[in-house]
């Protein structure tokens, strides 16, 4: 029996705003709009291996905020820092460096930069090393999920800020919640679907985690998918559509919570362009009920109703 099948059409074709950019990411913001980073060039790594933070020439960045009718552009000039994220910040944006490097005597890398519409910038922050996501709400709480070498150290970090996997931050910088719950070694993938719900999924023990309450009253619930490796995930509470994980990244598959903390078996999901043809290598973001897909120049969007009415 073949696998249920959603056929995706591009929402957007970011084409023209491409022309002498490399794309960084795509990303949802908590508005439901897709969030594009770009680079006038991707900097080199350092010994061909580590990711530069502070950069030795001034680059452009452009933002696109791209909706199905409308794609904004803007402009940040004269940058020498590495950014590699980007979310809304209330009427502002926020660009994050999943790097940044400590150099002693109360001296790093402010890896967090806050600009407004116009690509003015308005002020930095540390955020730590080793980023692997970031996502921010509403009322504008960062949270940020670090990967192994900003849990465990490097860049010059003894005493790594991600240490604990997982972290909430407000809109200038100042911690507003950190993991103690869950034994982190690589946080994989975050989805905060909003103020009082988070989720996240991690190693060793690939479990999936539910933060609920808020940063102040916080319950979290720890809980076992049967996945391994997964990249990310999207979420309607019910439904989990996850990254199928270790050898078959960017393929994808439907598990339901039936009881608390207990999922299904899974359905394989085969998501297809629009000539019918599985994504290849297609950039991802999940984030609520959502998942985006990005190929090329072109932007494909299903949520889980989608999803789940091919079950139907």
């Amino acid at each position: 029996m073949s696998n249920p099948k959603v056929k995706l059409l591009p929402f957007a074709d970011i084409s023209d705003y491409v022309k002498g950019f490399d794309i960084v990411s795509t990303q949802w913001g908590v508005d439901g709009i897709v969030y594009v980073l770009l680079i006038n060039q991707i900097p080199e790594r350092e010994r061909g291996i580590f990711v530069q933070s502070q950069l030795n020439q001034s680059y452009t960045y452009k933002v696109l905020i791209v909706t199905d009718q409308t794609i904004k552009e803007i402009v940040i000039w004269g940058q020498t820092f590495n950014y590699h994220y980007v979310q809304p910040l209330h009427d502002h944006l926020l660009l994050v460096g999943a790097r940044c490097a400590n150099y002693g005597d109360e001296h790093y890398d402010l890896n967090a930069k806050v600009c407004d519409l116009e690509g003015k910038p308005i002020r930095e922050f540390l955020l730590g090393d080793g980023i692997q996501s970031v996502q921010v709400t509403e009322k504008g709480t960062i949270w940020t999920s670090y990967f192994d070498e900003g849990i465990f150290g490097n860049y010059g970090w003894s005493d790594p800020i991600g240490s604990s996997g997982l972290l909430a931050w407000d809109e200038y910088g100042n911690k507003l919640y950190e993991n103690s719950a869950a034994d982190i070694a690589d946080c994989y993938a975050l989805n905060v679907v909003n103020e009082k719900q988070v989720w996240f999924y991690f190693y060793t023990d690939f479990e999936l985690g539910c933060i609920s309450g808020g940063t102040s009253e916080t319950n979290v619930t720890l809980m076992n998918p049967n996945i391994s490796g997964s990249s990310g995930f999207s979420t309607d509470g019910y439904h989990f559509l996850f990254d199928a994980g270790y050898g078959k990244h960017g393929t994808f598959v439907l598990k339901k919570m039936e009881k608390p903390g207990k999922f299904s078996k899974g359905q394989k999901i085969d998501l297809l362009n629009e000539e019918d043809q599985p994504f290849k290598q297609a950039r991802q973001d999940f984030r609520q009920h959502r998942l985006l897909l990005s190929e090329g120049n072109l932007l494909y969007q299903v949520t889980m109703e989608e999803i789940t009415s091919v079950l139907d």
